[in-house]
């Protein structure tokens, strides 16, 4: 018996041995996880100057084997000069030929569409010429973004809109009945609803029955992959816009009200949706479904997917020349790992299906239809000229705060989005590409050039960059206070601010910025950013209205330089920042938003 129980006590003993062995081994494993975790966390948690080599810079501009930047014409230029008297000439040709009277504005409609103008026109028409629209025939933007529903019947569109009122899909709905807003329903903020509704009170009286999907999301909601994409279109401009076309006998109304409308008091609620919800998740996959198969977006080797330069760079710092093939991403595939959108989206419930959703902004593939945004409509971001300093008043530098929104950074997925490589960039040191001026012809290696491209240290213009976050977010705890140490955090800015410095930048965060028509309306300059369409894209002009920024980033520096105070554009910048704020004042304005959104409605 006492054997026995010697030897259960050391077989206790030997059991309690291991058990403690394990967990100090577990633990012990655990920590180094930790720690190595930490490390992958951490590792840039020094001020942002000492650090350039620890966040290796992504060479988007090398491109060696895709297609090289468009060559500058004319080398005795400039190459921002060039594209400035190029974009000069553009506007003041597209200002001078707009439609004077009813009679030119439908023939023009006919010439570029080849299809009739919608039932009520003609309001249409007095209601812009009434508000002095400047540009009464550049809507090609609102054909463009429609012509797809042309593919479908309309019971199908009328279905879709209600599957998608009918469930919890982040939308605000609005029913039209006997031209007045007979229901209004959804999780939008107050101001959205409000604004929206303020819209379209002046025109409601032509507008037929309709029910109107309104996407309350930062982000765009509908992708259409490229084949039934293709044949939508297809089938609209070969099929039901030919029967437009010919149609005779046109009477300038609506239809009567299709019996599947309800009767507009409540949107029936349905137990089915096809929008997806994916968030916090990488997008790049589902964005590019709609490019045609053979973009640079939709190669089937990873290193055959080279941004395709040449259809929107200039010069070997690729100054854009082209901002609308600069923002179409089936020729940009380097921004799957630059961009937040496509790391990962704070909010991503989309639907594959083509859906008639009414979104403020949009990317190149999205298939949303982009109308004029509340948050502007309602003055969100308000600007008071009295407020303003005059521009021989202002600092000489490039200005922005803001958060890290764009994208939510889980495991470092912040050293893959915009805002943060923006900022990185623009602070780093080292050395930046700059063009000169070749004084001595016989000396130089390019004796036919005036402009070439030398380097220099990036600490000789650190005093003409203000770029800072003033808020760390849509991040887990780790990736928080790893950019927290990484950037450095200053302090928030009154919005005033931003008026005391001659150059503003903006940039897209989740989706368009709300600051970009306040800053065109200040006596600045505004440096823009962007992917994001936007309701006034063919009614502004980069290098006339504002100054556009590349992806790859290369054009940053020296287009800071050229336009600053000591550059030899400086009397240019000038001129650009009043022009823009001229043009903000004639046809950035509430009567302009509301007469895109009725010529919207009526298409």
């Amino acid at each position: 018996m006492v054997l026995r129980r010697r030897v259960n006590v050391i077989a206790v003993v030997f059991f309690i041995s291991i058990c403690i062995y394990g967990a100090l081994h577990t633990s012990s494993e655990n920590d180094a996880r930790v720690r190595e975790k930490q490390r992958g966390q951490l590792r840039f948690e020094r001020p942002l100057q000492n650090l350039p080599e620890e966040w290796p810079e992504q060479s988007l501009s090398a491109n060696q084997h895709g297609p090289q930047a468009k060559a500058v014409p004319g080398v005795q230029k400039h190459p921002i000069q060039y594209l400035m008297d190029d974009a000069r000439r553009r506007m003041d040709a597209m200002a001078g030929r707009q439609s004077r009277d009813l009679e030119q504005a439908v023939k023009e409609y006919r010439r570029r569409y080849g299809i009739p103008p919608p039932p009520h026109f003609d309001k249409w028409f007095e209601f812009a010429r009434d508000n002095n629209v400047q540009l009464v025939d550049e809507f090609d933007m609102i054909h463009e973004l429609l012509t797809p529903f042309w593919g479908l019947r309309p019971r199908t569109i009328r279905s879709r809109v209600k599957e998608a009122l009918g469930f919890n899909n982040a939308l605000l709905g609005v029913a039209i009945r006997n031209h007045q807003i007979s229901h209004s329903d959804g999780d939008s903020p107050e101001w959205q609803t409000r604004a929206t509704h303020g819209m379209l009170q002046k025109f409601l009286q032509y507008l037929p029955d309709m029910d109107l999907a309104f996407n309350i999301c930062d982000e765009p909601r509908v992708i259409v992959p490229h084949d039934d994409l293709t044949r939508l279109v297809q089938k609209a401009r070969q099929e039901h816009m030919l029967v437009a076309s010919a149609a005779q006998g046109l009477v300038n109304d609506f239809s009567r009200p299709s019996p599947a409308l309800s009767d507009g008091l409540i949107f029936e609620p349905v137990k089915l949706s096809r929008f997806n919800t994916f968030r916090h998740e990488a997008t790049w996959t589902h964005s590019r479904m709609s490019c045609p198969p053979d973009s640079p977006a939709r190669m089937l080797e990873e290193d055959e997917r080279l941004d395709d330069v040449s259809q929107y760079g200039m010069g070997e710092l690729g100054f854009v020349f082209n901002s609308t093939a600069m923002a179409d991403i089936c020729l940009s595939p380097s921004l799957s790992s630059t961009y937040g959108f496509f790391d990962r989206p704070n909010r991503y419930q989309i639907v594959h299906d083509l859906f008639p959703i009414f979104s403020q902004s949009k990317l190149s593939s999205y298939n949303d239809i982009i109308y004029p945004s509340p948050w502007y409509w309602d003055d969100k971001v308000q600007y008071k000229q009295k407020e303003d300093a005059a521009w021989d008043d202002k600092g000489n530098s490039l200005y922005w705060r803001g958060s890290t929104t764009g994208g939510f950074s889980r495991d470092g997925g912040w050293r893959r989005q915009h805002r943060q490589r923006l900022v990185k960039k623009l602070n780093a040191g080292g050395q930046a590409k700059i063009m000169v001026d070749v004084a001595d012809r016989a000396t130089s290696t390019e004796p036919d050039a005036q402009w070439t491209v030398r380097n220099a240290s990036r600490a000789d213009f650190s005093d003409l960059i203000d770029v800072a976050f003033s808020h760390i977010g849509q991040c887990d705890d780790g990736d928080c206070q790893a950019q927290r140490a990484f950037f450095g955090v200053k302090d928030s800015d009154a919005q005033t601010r931003a008026w005391s410095h001659k150059f503003l930048l903006d940039i897209d965060g989740n989706a368009f910025s709300g600051r970009f028509l306040a800053f065109l309306k200040s006596a600045s300059l505004t440096f823009k950013f962007a992917l994001f369409r936007e309701w006034h894209t063919e009614w502004l002009m980069p290098w006339v209205h504002y100054v556009p920024l590349s992806l790859q980033g290369e054009d940053w520096l020296e287009t800071l330089r050229f336009f600053n105070g000591s550059g030899p554009g400086a009397e240019d910048a000038k001129a650009m920042a009043a022009e823009s704020r001229q043009w903000a004042a004639k046809a950035m304005r509430k009567e302009d938003m509301e007469v895109w959104f009725f010529r919207l409605l009526l298409e």
